[in-house]
């Protein structure tokens, strides 16, 4: 499977690592870690099925497997919720492939330092080639719009825009399967 070129730090990361291999051995691939803590600590798990989607029973999968990894672990003291889920509509892009396969439709990419004096680009994907995310963009002083490649390395955070075009992509599909969430909880053991 292809590499993601974003990457979590911190506990993020330590979960992820761990996270993965469980994901990848159900033949699904794992998207991004987020840990929260807005009315206590949630981490967020997204997968996705290569070329297909995911389905309420695979998050449950996974979830199943990964929690009793998370409890011998221990990467999160105390009482945490564990929340796997679809990508979604909106969905972030951490692969080159996903360049590829979202080619046509709209998306924000923010870099990590400045090409141009600027940060963020707003556009439609055109792919990906030679380790850049094309994007289609109005740029001043050019008439219509530019292919511009920003080299993955330099990316920050990626994602597609909610728009018509996706809205309809994803009213074709099966919404039960491409928006299933499984939540579990787990903490410490109290004696």
């Amino acid at each position: 499977m292809q590499e993601r070129f974003i990457r979590e730090s911190g506990v993020a990361a330590q979960i992820a690592a761990l996270a993965e291999p469980v994901i990848e051995e159900l033949g699904l691939r794992l998207v991004r870690v987020s840990i929260s803590s807005q009315g206590g600590t949630t981490v967020q798990i997204m997968a996705d099925r290569p070329g297909g989607v995911i389905s309420v029973d695979d998050c449950a999968d996974i979830s199943r497997q990964l929690s009793p990894l998370l409890d011998a672990h221990d990467p999160i003291r105390g009482f945490y919720v564990l929340e796997v889920s679809s990508p979604g509509i909106a969905r972030p892009l951490v692969r080159p492939s996903d360049f590829d396969d979202w080619a046509g439709f709209e998306a924000k990419i923010e870099l990590r330092e400045m090409i141009d004096g600027r940060r963020r680009f707003r556009g439609i994907l055109d792919g990906y080639e030679n380790g850049e995310a094309r994007l289609r963009i109005e740029l001043k002083d050019f008439d219509g719009p530019q292919i511009v490649g920003l080299p993955v390395s330099m990316i920050n955070d990626a994602k597609l825009v909610l728009t018509d075009d996706l809205l309809k992509l994803a009213q074709t599909a099966d919404n039960a399967e491409n928006t299933g969430v499984a939540t579990g909880e787990t903490g410490e053991t109290l004696e």
